[in-house]
This record gives C-alpha cells, sequence and structure tokens, in this order.
C-alpha cells in the first residue's frame, strides 16, 4: 500500500475500486513489514480486531450506513486510551498498567464516525520533547532519511501516515508536536484551538496547553478528522480567492538562526504565494521576545508537568528518559507566585498579540528553524540534543503560548522537508482551514 490520503481511500471504497479491509490489511503489512518502521513507529496494535473493524465498515457501507471516517484506518497517539490497550504515554513507567477499558473521548468520536483504529503510536515519553526521540520503543526513523528523527513528540503518528501504515495519525501538540513531525516529513500538521476537542482520556502533559490534533496528506484530511474529534459537523466553508487574503509575516523571535535551507524554502513560499495576489506585510509582535525570560524556569509545562510526576519522580525516576525528566524538574526552580504571574502575563499577551493581528487572515513563519536533525549526532551530544530541541519547538510554541489555531503545510522542493505554518486567531479553525485549503496548491508547485 502505498501511501494515500484519507480523500483518495474514501472516494475508491466509493467507488467499489477497493474495500476497507484491503486498506487496512495493506497497512498491517506495512506496519508488520521487519524491514520497515513499523515495530517503531507503533508500541500496541491488534491486526486481527482491525481486520474485524474494517469488515464491519465494509458491510456497513454496503448497507448504505457510511460516516464520515467509514473504513478509514487512523493511527492514536499511545497517550489516549484506546479500549484493551495500555496507555504507556511512551514510558516504561507505565507499561505494567492494566489495559484501558474504555476509549477516550476522540476515540470515541473516531470509532462513531466509523474509523478503523490501527493502534497505538510511538511518542517521546511523556510528550515532552519537539524531536521525537524514545530510548524505550525506539526511534523511528524519518521517511525522507531513516537516520534523521521524525520529529515530535507525535513521532510514531507522523511515520505512520507517511509509510501508508494509517491515513490520519491522531496527536497532541503542547508546544508543536503535531506540527513538528509534520514539518520533518512532508506532510501537513493540525493544532486546534485547545479548548475544542475533548481531552478526556488523554495523558495530560500541561493541562493548559495540551491540544490534540491530526498529521495527514492534506488539509481537507486533518479538517475532517478535526470535525470528528471537536463533535461538528463537516461542513467545510469555501475556499477564499488568494487575491482576498493579507497575511503578515512575523519578523521578530522565529526568524532568527534559520538554516540556509529553511530560510530559502520560506522566501520561496512566500514570493509563490505573493506572486498568486496575496498581500503580505510584516509585524513584530514584542512580546514574544520575552518568551525566553518567561520559560526560564519550565513555564507553565514544567510547572504543571511536575504537579502531574511529582511522586513517581521521587520513587522511580530512573525509569524515566532523563532528558524528560530533567525538564520535568525544571519546574522546581519556579519561585512562588510564578506559575501564577505566568498565567496573568499570557493573559495579557495573548490580548495584545490579537490586537497587532487582527487586520490578517493569518500570521505565517516557518513551522521549524531547521531541518530534521541526525538520530547519532543526538545522541551522541547531550548538548546539541538540549539547543536542537528548543530550536525545533521555538516556533511552534508561539501558537500554544497565544492560544490560537495553527497548521503546517509542507513546501516543495528538493531536500529534505520544510513546513511553512499559518497562525490563525483563537477559535478561528474553521477559517484557518479554509485559508489553508487555498494556500495548499500554491505550495505544492
Amino acid at each position: 500500500m502505498s501511501a494515500q490520503a484519507a480523500s483518495e481511500m474514501k472516494a475508491a471504497m466509493a467507488a467499489g475500486e477497493t474495500t476497507s479491509r484491503a486498506l487496512v490489511s495493506a497497512a498491517l503489512d506495512r506496519i508488520l513489514d521487519p524491514a520497515g518502521e513499523g515495530a517503531r513507529a507503533f508500541t500496541a496494535i491488534d491486526p486481527d480486531l482491525a481486520i474485524q473493524v474494517a469488515e464491519r465498515a465494509d458491510a456497513a457501507r454496503a448497507a448504505g450506513t457510511v460516516g464520515p471516517l467509514t473504513g478509514v484506518p487512523v493511527s492514536v497517539k499511545c497517550l489516549f486510551d484506546v479500549a484493551g490497550l495500555v496507555t504507556t504515554a511512551g514510558s516504561t513507567l507505565f507499561a505494567g498498567n492494566p489495559p484501558a477499558q474504555a476509549d477516550a473521548a476522540i476515540v470515541t468520536r473516531l470509532r462513531a464516525a466509523g474509523a478503523v483504529i490501527m493502534g497505538h503510536t510511538n511518542m517521546t515519553e511523556f510528550a515532552y520533547s519537539g524531536l521525537g526521540m524514545n530510548p524505550h520503543y525506539g526511534t523511528p526513523g524519518n521517511p525522507a532519511d531513516r537516520s534523521r528523527i521524525p520529529g515530535g513528540s507525535s513521532s510514531g503518528a507522523a511515520v505512520s501516515v507517511a509509510d501508508g501504515m494509517a491515513a490520519i495519525g491522531i496527536g497532541t501538540d503542547t508546544g508543536g508536536s503535531c506540527r513538528i513531525p509534520a514539518a520533518f516529513c512532508g506532510l501537513v500538521g493540525w493544532k486546534p484551538t485547545a479548548r475544542r476537542v475533548p481531552a478526556e482520556g488523554c495523558f495530560p502533559l500541561s493541562q493548559t496547553l495540551d491540544s490534540i490534533g491530526a498529521i495527514a496528506h492534506s488539509v481537507a484530511d486533518c479538517e475532517l478528522a478535526d470535525a470528528v474529534m471537536a463533535g461538528e459537523a463537516y461542513d467545510p466553508a469555501p475556499a477564499p480567492a488568494l487575491s482576498g487574503l493579507r497575511f503578515a509575516v512575523l519578523e521578530n523571535y522565529v526568524l532568527d538562526g534559520l538554516t540556509p535551507h529553511v530560510a530559502a524554502a520560506f522566501d520561496r513560499a512566500l514570493s509563490a504565494l505573493a506572486a498568486a495576489g496575496v498581500r503580505i506585510d510584516r509585524i513584530t509582535i514584542p512580546d514574544l521576545d520575552r518568551l525566553p525570560e518567561l520559560n526560564a524556569h519550565g513555564g507553565l509545562i514544567a510547572a504543571e508537568a511536575l504537579a502531574l510526576h511529582r511522586d513517581d519522580l521521587a520513587t522511580r525516576e530512573a525509569e524515566y528518559d532523563p532528558r524528560v525528566s530533567v525538564r520535568i524538574r525544571k519546574g522546581e526552580t519556579m519561585e512562588p507566585g510564578e506559575y501564577e504571574a505566568l498565567l496573568q502575563t499570557r493573559d495579557e499577551i495573548i490580548a495584545e498579540a490579537a490586537r497587532i493581528t487582527a487586520p490578517y487572515d493569518a500570521v505565517l513563519m516557518p513551522t521549524v528553524a531547521m531541518e530534521a536533525p541526525v538520530i547519532a549526532e543526538l545522541d551522541a551530544d547531550e548538548a546539541l540534543y538540549g539547543s536542537q530541541n528548543i530550536l525545533a519547538l521555538r516556533n511552534t510554541t508561539v501558537g500554544n503560548f497565544l492560544d490560537r489555531c495553527a497548521i503546517s503545510l509542507p513546501i516543495a522542493g528538493d531536500g529534505l522537508p520544510v513546513g511553512l505554518m499559518l497562525m490563525g486567531d483563537t477559535l478561528g479553525d474553521r477559517k484557518l482551514f479554509a485559508v489553508a485549503r487555498a494556500v495548499e496548491p500554491v505550495l505544492s508547485r
């Protein structure tokens, strides 16, 4: 099975050209191929159940009962409860836990829409890194170059889609964990406004910043998955005319330290959009330059993760990935009242950023400042790992901190994949999807 978009699968099934059973069987063949990335991309599968669900989907289609995702293979990050599977959150700490008794809220909605859940995908332990490396379950290789990271924390989600093991990968995005792997793997990655999608049954990293999104081959596929998970009707707004769009390029904070490859791709994307009639202005959001100082003690994520992990760190720290535990423990350096003050400051910055960006249909920036690094080099150099992780997360975290929706689109070109990020308004998710559908074909030329 070559990698296919969900929309292509749906059309082929509707035309009688294939079945869900055939699609799911082919996806399982890719997962189980010993020469492939399945053993590192997935942490748990149930092939027999997946085939049974696919056969039920085919029967439903024959009976004329078709949902938005009927028969489509979908992978789910291993921090979501899936009935019958252990929710490991990428850690061996939870490997001995009993299987989940019920599905997470979003898994319930995906199943109700007809999706075939392929299993649990791998991730950075507890979702606390943008690189996607996991010492417990292995690191899946980037589809563009297997020696390189796939990005994280939703590493297995991206590789499952790129390698044809699923049409859509469901992940979380607390600081970029859907958009970073999408950018590194040449896919579309979506981060919704966090409050739109229920988090029940999802093991948290940060209750304030966690968002539940999708990685897929197209904007339309991400939009479909988002509508299902948000409990909304799938009713896409028409894509606007490019000549009527006005974008802002964020000039401060997100353009520092771009690699030449990323800088060239970003410039190429802006030129293509301008040639298509898009008006592009340059803006700054001065408060973003404060983010390194505001997050010097780990920020909201470290504080909230520490509250969750404090007891396990006290008794079982040796079982953690040390690159994760050190980041969680950074929350111990927070001063009394710092967390509460940061929440208030965040609200103030959100309001000021909304004022600055109000005239624009989207704010543009490179999704990630560099291309995917080499796994062995990061393994060999802790300082490099730390600096590359910070750089990988820098641009994407802007959307989480500002409580916005955002999407990463692949920029066509030679060499390693590069993503263009479009950031929309808070709860402007449907508008951003329509804008992204208008932009998508321009970037693919």
